[in-house]
């Protein structure tokens, strides 16, 4: 027997759906069920539209009854256009010719009239033939004059897209050419512009392989105000020889080929020079600047090049300038201030009056330049040279100023202070040293050497990288390479790790050298872990209260700002350094081999000594007094560092080429700037003959 089944009440099933939760009543929770005793949720009614409202069918067909005559072409554009132009000219006409006073005839011709004219018709009234061939003349001018004009847009829109192209020929002379496109980009046209302010107008071409807008948008975001300099950025192919024609290199008063960002395509810099070649002509010297990373083709670049042409090694020089910066903190303060142009920086002047002049006399009579050396008229240069050595007919000297027309010589030296110049300082032998290096990259090799050319007997360096067989092997190889003179040893860790930073002994330390990994491409900013690594080590300063001098390469100058170290600390810039290098060999190419000898591990470098080598600390002394001093001890004097203003930027203390008669207080821990020869200073002679002291005061 079945069971009955009783409905449940209304007030029954909303009692069964709920139950109790303290004070409130909360819905039960629905068993679940099989889906064929699920009842379907009712829909909701499509709203219906309304005839003629806002998005009902009369308008969807509407539109589409209208894009599907647009469809047709051309011929159902202008007729559209025309019942459009007629729907205005037409009532206007009408309303134009009734509320006319004067008119008189008819009113019909007098619309028609008025509407051929606005619509260029011809408006001609009478029999029918004649209206109608006026029509048709009208139309056919209207044709005429349409097409005429549509012709000379498309001819002006071409002219203008090929100009924003970049593929039309520069008409220029004495202009300067930068092939390529790199991270020097920025720094060479700024400091052209800097070059030319205040001189005539300039022109800088640009040939690189890149959309043109894009390249002056970059470039004008960069660089920003260019002044009196005007830049013409064409797009092309650099090792393409006609592409390379647009510039006029041949014209040019000097050519900057940039390098590339990935050291394996440094051939590309090789087909570069040997197209220009091809442009410019063999029998024809061109001033050309080029640079590499790989040093496997500087042989070949120089090569390609030709006698006038410049290629430097990007590696070598920013190993070079980290072991200087190393040994000497401070350094890559006045290595900015030189190769800027935004200061003072290096010239060449050929004045007759400084024939029969020693090397002393000449200098001493510039009052507000510094001679660090002389150009002979045979070819060559001497950087730093004797006191003694006479100026032939011809040669010039090499001199930091602040412009060209600041190096004329003046006819009597400047006056120094004999009282003032310091005794027999006995020259300090230099003890061994302990440097660190944090990281490693492909110049890490090229820095090894360079501290083992010059280390003092029984350093040491310690090296912290990670253990890769590709690093093992390349320090093995820096190893037994440095010899003896510098013994380096392998410290297995990861620089930017907290814990490898934290069981470093700081203060066992005379230097440390920090460096990023090599840029490669799809991998982060070198810089981003060269930035945890000094975090990490400007921690460890301050536990353990020690300040060690740290030189730290980057890559991207704007990563400078954000570096957590300490004020006026060292930082070399690769991408900036080579960039500021070619601009300045680019302006005047006799500079390739001042900038040659003052990175070289030996010969004449920039120096910071302690200025009571040369005067009298505690006592006021002009600058005349401190070259004089320096001279005698074989050095040239160019600037000073306070070490009271070291903490104040941008300078941090440092000032090139003050002049002569600036007199300043000297401390004991100041410093001066000379270029001088590797090695401590020398004695000054026991005795000078009045002949050799010049001018006192």
């Amino acid at each position: 027997m079945r069971g009955k089944i009783t409905p449940p009440v209304a007030g029954a099933r909303h009692a069964a759906g709920v139950r109790k939760a303290g004070d409130g009543a909360v819905p039960r929770q629905r068993t679940t069920a099989p889906e064929r005793h699920r009842r379907p949720a009712p829909r909701p009614p499509a709203p219906r539209s309304r005839p003629g409202g806002r998005g009902g069918p009369v308008e969807a067909r509407v539109r589409y009854w209208f894009d599907t005559t647009l469809a047709h072409g051309t011929s159902a554009l202008v007729g559209w256009l025309a019942l459009a132009c007629l729907a205005v000219v037409v009532p206007l006409s009408v309303l134009l010719v009734w509320t006319d006073r004067q008119a008189t005839g008819s009113k019909i011709a007098a619309v028609w009239r008025s509407t051929g004219q606005t619509m260029r018709l011809g408006g001609e009234v009478g029999p029918p033939l004649r209206v109608a061939l006026s029509v048709l003349l009208a139309l056919v001018a209207l044709f005429y004059v349409s097409t005429l004009v549509s012709l000379i847009t498309a001819g002006i829109t071409d002219r203008l897209i090929a100009l924003r192209r970049g593929h039309s020929t520069v008409l220029e002379s004495g202009h300067t050419v930068i092939l390529g496109w790199s991270e020097q980009m920025q720094t060479v046209v700024s400091e052209l512009v800097a070059a030319h302010t205040g001189r005539r107008p300039a022109v800088v071409a640009v040939l690189a392989d890149r959309d043109p807008a894009e390249m002056e948008e970059d470039l004008r975001a960069d660089v920003g105000d260019t002044g009196r300099t005007r830049l013409i950025i064409r797009s092309g192919r650099p090792t393409d020889p006609t592409a390379l024609a647009r510039v006029s290199p041949a014209t040019a008063d000097s050519v900057v080929v940039l390098p590339r960002d990935d050291p394996a395509e440094d051939a590309e810099i090789v087909k570069t020079l040997l197209s220009l070649r091809a442009v410019v002509g063999e029998d024809r010297e061109l001033p050309v600047v080029a640079a590499v990373r790989d040093d496997r083709y500087l042989a070949a670049a120089r090569l390609a090049g030709g006698p006038g042409a410049t290629v430097l090694e990007i590696d070598d020089v920013t190993a070079r300038l980290l072991v200087q910066c190393a040994r000497r903190p401070g350094l890559s303060l006045v290595h900015q201030e030189l190769l800027d142009f935004a200061g003072d920086e290096f010239y060449t002047v050929r004045d007759p009056a400084l024939t029969g002049r020693t090397f002393r006399e000449a200098a001493a009579a510039c009052p507000v330049s510094s001679a660090v050396g002389v150009v002979h008229l045979a070819g060559g240069l001497t950087l730093g040279p004797p006191a003694a050595l006479r100026l032939a007919d011809g040669d010039g000297l090499v001199v930091i100023a602040r412009d060209a027309g600041a190096t004329r010589p003046a006819p009597v030296a400047s006056p120094y202070d004999p009282t003032a110049v310091a005794g027999d300082v006995p020259p300090k032998a230099a003890g061994p040293e302990r440097l660190l290096l944090l990281g490693w990259n492909r110049r890490a090799r090229r820095i090894v050497d360079q501290l083992a050319r010059s280390a003092p007997p029984g350093s040491s360096l310690d090296v912290v990288a990670e253990r890769r067989a590709a690093t093992v092997a390349a320090l093995r190889a820096a190893g037994r390479t440095a010899g003896d003179g510098l013994a380096v040893v392998l410290r297995q860790g990861d620089p930017a790790l907290r814990e490898t930073v934290a069981g470093l002994d700081l203060a066992a330390y005379d230097g440390v050298i920090v460096l990023g990994p090599d840029r490669r491409p799809g991998q982060d900013d070198p810089d981003d872990r060269t930035l945890v690594t000094l975090l990490h080590l400007r921690a460890r300063e301050r536990e353990t209260g020690t300040r060690v001098p740290v030189v730290t390469e980057m890559t991207d100058d704007r990563n400078r700002l954000i570096a957590p170290v300490s004020p006026g600390a060292d930082f070399v810039v690769s991408g900036k350094l080579i960039g500021l290098l070619m601009t300045q060999i680019s302006q005047n190419p006799r500079l390739a081999a001042v900038f040659e000898e003052l990175f070289a591990p030996d010969g004449n470098t920039i120096r910071l000594r302690p200025a009571g080598e040369f005067v009298r600390t505690g006592h006021p002394a002009s600058f005349a007094t401190v070259a004089e001093a320096a001279s005698r001890r074989g050095a040239c004097a160019i600037g000073y560092r306070s070490a009271a203003r070291a903490g104040e930027p941008p300078r941090h203390g440092v000032r090139i080429n003050p002049p002569k008669a600036y007199v300043r207080r000297w401390d004991e821990a100041d410093e001066v700037i000379v270029v001088a020869p590797a090695g401590p200073s020398p004695a000054p002679p026991a005795a000078l003959t009045p002949e050799a002291q010049g001018d006192t005061v």
